[in-house]
């Protein structure tokens, strides 16, 4: 069961976090639960694979409001740059990028499951 204490132990933010939440632990911790579901969807990894910039822009986009409004800080610094590369079209490694952030998800994942 994920608490506040192990989303503080991963690096998240979780006094902003919850402020942007009125205080309201519970809805925190169940917005956090839909985001990283969000994230370990794979529609991200699925329009990076298939060439689809501008469809990857806009889940990438998404998926970093919510993640920087939660304050989940070790998945927001590579879904930012991402998102910046995608928006401007520039030439990147998306690939390593998307694979740190589905790792950084994965820790989470971990997290909610102990």
């Amino acid at each position: 069961m994920l608490t506040v204490k192990k989303l503080e132990e991963y690096g998240a933010d979780t006094k902003k976090g919850m402020s942007r939440c009125a205080d309201n632990e519970a809805l925190y911790l169940r917005l956090v639960d839909i985001t990283v579901k969000e994230l370990s969807s794979g529609s991200l990894g699925e329009a990076l694979e298939a060439g689809d910039l501008d469809k990857a822009y806009h889940i990438a986009h998404k998926l970093k409001g919510g993640v920087n409004n939660l304050e989940l800080k070790p998945i927001a610094a590579p879904l930012c740059e991402l998102t910046d590369l995608l928006r401007n079209k520039q030439p990147g490694d998306y690939k390593a990028l998307y694979d740190e952030i589905i790792s950084r998800t994965n820790e989470l994942l971990s997290l909610m499951n102990s």
